[in-house]
Parts: structure tokens; C-alpha cells; sequence
């Protein structure tokens, strides 16, 4: 996956603001794929669980987690998109 604007580039974004990720991955429960985002996530910028929304697809294969956090700085950011490229079962992340 790519990031649009990795840390060498000056981004638009202006800090501190809130910002939404959008994870996409297997929906099977015992894939735990909502709570690795939230562990994923956590261990960069602290959040509770309850800051996740949680959406199926029209199929019900794949799951899509939300999360709307407070950053900092453009770090915490390019930091939270690497760690959850990494995630078993990521299909797609916004």
C-alpha cells in the first residue's frame, strides 16, 4: 500500500486535529481483525475501544473499522498508516 503523503513531504494537514482511519479486513470473528486495528492503533496514540464503528459488508465477508483519533503530529500519522499496513487480513485502508 502507499502513502500518499510520507514524512519527506509537507502535507496539508494541519496539527493537532482529529483524523479518520478506515481499515478494511476479513469479518470472520475469529479473524480479531477489529481488535488488532484497536491494538494496532493503541500502541501509538492511546484510544478506547469504544472509539471504533464497525460496518459489514453487503456480503458479510469483510469488515470495516472506523476510528476518528487526535494526532499530534503528521509522525503519529505516517506511524499509524506503516503499523497497520502490516495487519493480517488488511484489504484495503483509507
Amino acid at each position: 500500500m502507499q502513502i500518499l503523503n510520507n514524512a519527506s513531504q509537507e502535507t496539508l494537514q494541519e496539527y493537532p486535529c482529529e483524523y479518520q482511519f478506515k481499515a478494511f479486513g476479513c469479518a470472520k470473528p475469529e479473524s480479531n481483525f477489529a481488535a488488532l486495528v484497536h491494538e494496532t492503533i493503541n500502541e501509538i496514540v492511546p484510544i478506547e475501544v469504544d472509539a471504533l464503528q464497525h460496518r459489514h459488508s453487503g456480503n458479510g465477508a469483510y469488515l470495516c473499522v472506523t476510528v476518528v483519533i487526535y494526532l499530534d503530529n503528521e509522525q503519529q500519522r505516517q506511524n499509524i498508516y506503516q503499523a497497520l499496513q502490516q495487519l493480517e487480513g488488511l484489504k484495503y485502508l483509507l
